[in-house]
């Protein structure tokens, strides 16, 4: 699929990282954040929401 297809979703870090396990930080660091309460957008592929189902308790799928 064509990027222009794909619908952007934005993703909000909503708790701290303070605690978690280095392989859940490096998975937030993936998808961009660093700070919390900080949202970025990504296009709704099958990558990104398998990164967001790794961290569902750090993260926040923001309409």
């Amino acid at each position: 699929m064509a990027k222009t297809e794909l619908k952007q979703i934005k993703i909000k870090l909503v708790k701290s990282l303070i605690g978690a396990s280095e392989a859940q930080r490096k998975v937030v660091a993936g998808l961009g954040l660093k700070k919390q309460n900080q949202v970025v957008e990504h296009y709704n592929s099958a990558t990104i929401l398998g990164m967001v189902n790794k961290v569902p308790h750090l993260v926040q799928i923001v309409e």
